[in-house]
């Protein structure tokens, strides 16, 4: 989320902002992380088998929990973060560092405890990445004038993952009662169906670099396929997506809300409330205070982080099956052997879990996935070499 001037780190306000996504693997946009700089990264453990368990939606948002209980902690400093559907990264200067890695460490905690869901975390120096021949650069994609997200490049946010799935660089654990600041994140919406046919979660990581000519020119014909409206379209409905009562994210919402000594039924009580006061707002469209519901609707969609660019290309689209086939003809091909590795997965739904702190500000934004495999699915298929799976 874009911070006030004032708290935005002098290097990361420096970097450009680039408004055409198309332009994702210019190396001109993106600026190397200073020296003092280090990267978090937390991915959940067993994540495959929690969503063919049916526990996306807890999965996705103990991803976004990552986020939210790390930038709450800096105090709202803006720094580049990514989504990765069972775990999130980010990056953050010197004087920012303790802070965020106690922050990191208590939504392990948390994710452990109240979602049943083990999280491996760790802080990596961009020091250390460097010193392997790696690099971890940066640069700002406007989704809207409101929203901006980060993309990594250079190898070192995947060097950083896989240091610390290998025991490298972990973080130790938070007390047992450590309890993250979660204010804003959400996860009441529903999950949307394709209105095309197929919901397409597309993974793709260059061999070598993202500025290789040859990576380059497969994402342009990428994009060419893409950039057909009739056949491939932004996830998420216009009016943005479906509403119910009661939603079916309040169980997991009461973990995230509830104080400690808190009964369980008390804080599931006041959030029915509070959802059955937003579902009235947003299913009538009336207005209270600085609240806008239809204004709110659309801003989800234009802030929809339904792509981006973290060391590999990665993006959640509502296509046709003919140009999902495409698609998939295309990054499988002659052509993209040698140059890039890529996970495809297919399925009916997509779902969105949010982080609004004040959803009267227009700075809200909104994490999709895939419904039931998503991105966890797609990054099974790329480790495994782009093999479709049994």
């Amino acid at each position: 989320m874009e911070a006030p001037a004032t708290r935005a780190d002098p290097f990361y306000a420096s970097v450009p902002v680039c408004t055409d996504f198309e332009r994702v693997t210019d190396p001109a946009l993106y600026r190397p992380l200073p020296d003092g700089w280090q990267v978090g990264n937390a991915d959940i453990v067993g994540s495959t088998a929690a969503k063919a368990a049916g526990r996306a939606k807890a999965v996705n948002l103990a991803g976004a929990a990552v986020i939210a209980g790390v930038t709450n902690a800096l105090g709202g400093a803006e720094i580049p973060y990514v989504f990765g559907g069972d775990g999130a990264s980010f990056a953050v200067p010197p004087a920012l560092a303790a802070k965020a890695s106690e922050a990191l460490a208590a939504v392990a905690r948390w994710a452990a405890r109240d979602l049943e869901l083990p999280m491996r975390v760790g802080m990596v120096p961009v020091a250390a990445i460097r010193a392997t021949g790696l690099d971890v650069q940066v640069a700002r994609y406007a989704a809207s004038p409101a929203v901006r997200y980060a993309m990594f490049a250079g190898g070192g946010m995947r060097f950083a993952e896989r240091e610390i799935k290998q025991g490298r660089f972990r973080l130790a654990e938070a007390p047992e009662d450590a309890q993250p600041d979660l204010d804003g994140l959400s996860c009441n919406w529903e999950a949307f169906p394709s209105s095309l046919g197929v919901i397409l979660t597309i993974m793709l990581n260059p061999e070598r670099s993202h500025a290789d000519a040859a990576f380059i020119a497969l994402v342009t014909e990428l994009n060419a396929l893409l950039a057909d409206q009739r056949q491939v379209r932004h996830p998420l409905p216009p009016e943005g997506p479906p509403m119910r009562f009661p939603p079916t994210g309040l169980g997991l919402l009461a973990r995230v809300r509830r104080r400690p000594g808190e009964w369980a039924w008390v804080r599931r009580t006041k959030l029915a409330l509070e959802a059955l006061f937003a579902y009235f707002l947003l299913s009538t469209g009336v207005s209270v205070g600085g609240f806008d519901p239809a204004r709110y609707r659309r801003e989800i969609v234009a802030n929809a982080d339904f792509r981006g660019y973290d060391d590999g290309l990665r993006m959640t689209v509502d296509c046709s099956v003919a140009q999902a086939d495409r698609i998939e003809q295309l990054l499988r091909g002659p052509r993209a052997l040698g140059v890039a590795r890529c996970g495809l997965h297919r399925e009916a739904e997509a779902l969105m879990t949010c982080i609004a702190p004040l959803p009267s500000h227009s700075d809200h934004v909104h994490f999709i996935d895939g419904a039931a495999g998503g991105y966890t699915l797609a990054a099974a298929q790329l480790k495994a070499g782009g093999a479709a799976p049994a």
